[in-house]
């Protein structure tokens, strides 16, 4: 059976206490994980589905970025940590996971647990699903 991602969850919202703080330490984690910020508003930013924003952090939530090997997993923790994170949990193989499962893990300024996981070589169908707004007729 094949492994479908894109299809269930349109965004989640991070509620962050520093906007700037976690603006320092997602740039730099996404950045070392091949991705970006794709959008900036007044008390907010965002990457792709997930959206940070200003407001009371109501709890602590753990996020799983996906990396494309395991040097990335290594860039992904020392920038996190450069960028204010605090470490959760150092780039290794947890087999208790699943064998070839190799991750590291750090506490964003919020103290959310944030990760970046390889899983092993696979192919994927597509680098992303590219969703473009079609007018109404």
């Amino acid at each position: 059976m094949p492994f479908h991602q894109g299809r269930l969850i349109d965004h989640v919202e991070l509620a962050v206490r520093d906007l700037e703080a976690s603006r320092r330490f997602y740039d730099a984690v996404l950045n070392a994980i091949g991705r970006s910020i794709t959008f900036e508003g007044p008390g907010l930013f965002a990457a792709d589905e997930l959206v940070v924003a200003e407001g009371e952090a109501i709890s602590h939530l753990h996020l799983a970025f996906q990396a494309a090997d395991r040097e990335t997993v290594h860039r992904f923790h020392a920038a996190g940590l450069a960028a204010g994170g605090r470490d959760n949990g150092g780039p290794g193989e947890r087999r208790h996971y699943h064998p070839g499962y190799y991750a590291a893990f750090l506490l964003d300024p919020d103290g959310n647990n944030i990760e970046a996981v390889y899983h092993g070589p696979t192919e994927r169908s597509a680098d992303s699903v590219v969703i473009n707004d079609v007018a109404p007729k």
